[in-house]
């Protein structure tokens, strides 16, 4: 082993255990990770201008196929399109946000099912999955989970339920769409996957596992939710919907960019726009049309988390660089002994394993390389592999309270309330879910696609 591999293993190492650890700031360590891989790996072990120019990967940005992509081309080094394409899906949120779109969605569907505690608890799932499907699951619970808390209060119902299977219905939502989970745009743009391909793979993996997960929270629920159920509401002493609205304009401006954004992901394998020019095109719409407020969403954007993506891609590009991935990916195969079944279920048991526990972000991203290293050697086709990928990332993390970042907001909203969720009590019912829908999947891939 040279001296680069065993420096750039110990940097990712390192990086891993701090970003678990979370006592510095994640984007500080990524970027002093990131930092260290260009000076120490490529810089004084390789003594490679190319590695250095490959993992920024600068140049990409004045090419065709950086904003309009006909054919799939490789990716390298720091990621832009997935950091373009965040940044203009963060912009377009808080501006939806600011308009009171998610509260006043929320109160609205409510109102629908009469404030009935059941069908709030089956259209609220359903609703958490969706907007997840478009949305960044942290802000699609933080909305949710805040008028359940009023709602139950309003209502008298324990809102600890409904908190708990909206998380897991994020996390499960997020899986079904390109842009549904982070991990999924990093696999996307670097596999060369389209928002349809998500959609007709994961997506139906994610309709079939949400139907059986929704009577599963119906049963284990059960008493919770039909407690006091019967009950009549007033709904004259309720806020009405109408009141969220902090603007009219805004809310129907906000409401039309973000079907646009649907519109333009649903179609960019026809039009070839790549998820950066979209990203980039929303952004710009969405501050254009705020007018006054352009400032304000711009620093209401999670820059943090931007800094974050760059930082890991460069520490990952130096494992890639330096050819450990490819040493992974042949130890995966050895293991597998090059049959496609139980390479599927090691990639999808283990990221699921993993992201329980540690980012999925970090590990998605170092997982890339390996499968498409995987499928060069052993003829299984990177898509299928992607499929199980992307379904163990976005599906693990739900098992824990610190699997994802849906799983820490909604916990803390309900704690914030009064309504503490002990790691007992997550992980005795969203971890046997979690099992359900990994098991389906794998079943679901399986059946599929050998």
């Amino acid at each position: 082993m040279t001296a680069a591999q065993i420096f750039a293993i110990i940097i990712f190492i390192g990086m891993f255990l701090m970003v678990v650890l979370d006592k510095i700031e994640k984007h500080y360590v990524t970027l002093g990770s990131g930092l260290l891989v260009i000076t120490v790996v490529f810089g004084i072990c390789m003594k490679s201008g190319k590695a250095i120019s490959e993992t920024l990967a600068l140049k990409g940005f004045f090419t065709k196929n950086f904003w309009y992509q006909v054919t799939e081309s490789e990716s390298r080094g720091i990621n832009w399109a997935t950091i373009v394409f965040l940044a203009g899906m963060m912009i377009m949120v808080e501006g939806m946000a600011e308009s009171g779109f998610f509260r006043w969605l929320c109160m609205k569907i409510a109102f629908l099912v009469k404030c009935k505690t059941v069908p709030i608890f089956v259209t609220f799932m359903l609703m958490s999955a969706v907007l997840s499907m478009f949305i960044d699951s942290i802000t699609v619970i933080l909305f949710l989970a805040a008028v359940t808390v009023e709602l139950a209060q309003l209502l008298g119902f324990n809102p600890v339920p409904m908190i708990l299977s909206e998380i897991f219905c994020a996390n499960l939502g997020g899986s079904a769409t390109m842009c549904g989970d982070p991990p999924n745009i990093i696999i996307g743009t670097s596999i060369g996957l389209s928002f349809t391909d998500f959609l007709t793979n994961t997506g139906l993996a994610a309709a079939i596992s949400l139907a059986v997960i929704m009577v599963y929270f119906l049963v284990v629920f059960r008493k919770d939710i039909t407690a006091g159920s019967g009950k009549a509401v007033d709904l004259s002493k309720l806020p009405k919907p109408s009141e969220a609205i902090k603007s009219k304009k805004e809310f129907i401006i906000s409401t039309i960019i973000f079907l646009c954004a649907v519109v333009l992901l649903v179609t960019h394998a026809t039009t070839h726009l790549t998820v950066a020019t979209i990203g980039l095109f929303i952004a710009v719409i969405t501050l254009i049309t705020s007018g006054k407020n352009a400032l304000k969403l711009l620093k209401k954007v999670d820059y943090k988390t931007l800094l974050f993506f760059t930082g890991l891609f460069i520490v990952v590009s130096g494992l890639e660089q330096t050819g450990i991935l490819k040493l992974i990916a042949d130890f995966i195969g050895d293991i597998s002994g090059g049959k496609a079944a139980l390479m599927i279920a090691i990639i999808l048991w283990i990221s699921a394993i993993a992201s329980a526990f540690v980012d999925n972000i970090p590990f998605a991203a170092t997982m890339v390389p390996i499968i498409e290293s995987l499928s060069e050697a052993s003829g299984v086709p990177s898509r299928t592999l992607s499929w199980a990928l992307a379904i163990g990332t976005d599906i693990g993390g739900s098992a824990t309270p610190i699997g994802a970042s849906a799983n820490v907001v909604g916990t803390a909203v309900s704690a914030k309330s009064g309504h503490p969720i002990g790691w007992g009590k997550y992980c005795s019912k969203l971890a046997p879910a979690t099992v359900i829908v990994l098991a389906i999947s794998t079943a679901y891939i399986f059946v599929r696609y050998l």
